[in-house]
């Protein structure tokens, strides 16, 4: 099993930066990525980033390309999304997951608990 805890979220005005981390713990030599998704309120989770663990690859959604930006620290088993120029619609509960690398939920099976990231205009 790997666990996920998620911490960083908060209140933040449109323009603003704020950065979410993702520590990992338990059997995490057996993911090959990890990735950040976001609910917001009343619609369905989306992909926002991934990173492998291996090479260091990343992938973003459309939306938020540009703005932020995935990074991971493999001794800490922890990656990190730096979110700037944030906007009113970057509101959403974010979601730390692990696994397997792709842009779905369904290529991850352990989920962190979520972090709440409120965006005021």
């Amino acid at each position: 099993q790997v666990q996920l805890v998620e911490s960083g979220g908060g209140l933040v005005q449109a323009g603003g930066s704020l950065t979410l981390s993702c520590a990992a713990s338990g059997r995490t030599f057996s993911t090959y990525a990890m990735a950040w998704f976001r609910r917001p309120p009343g619609k369905e989770r989306d992909f926002v980033a991934a990173i492998t663990w291996s090479s260091g690859s990343t992938y973003y959604a459309d939306s938020v390309k540009g703005r932020f930006t995935i990074s991971g620290d493999n001794a800490k088993n922890t990656v990190y999304l730096q979110m700037n120029s944030l906007k009113p619609e970057d509101t959403a509960v974010y979601f730390c997951a692990a696994d397997q690398m792709g842009t779905t939920r369904y290529h991850y099976d352990y989920w962190g608990q979520g972090t709440q990231v409120t965006v005021s205009s």
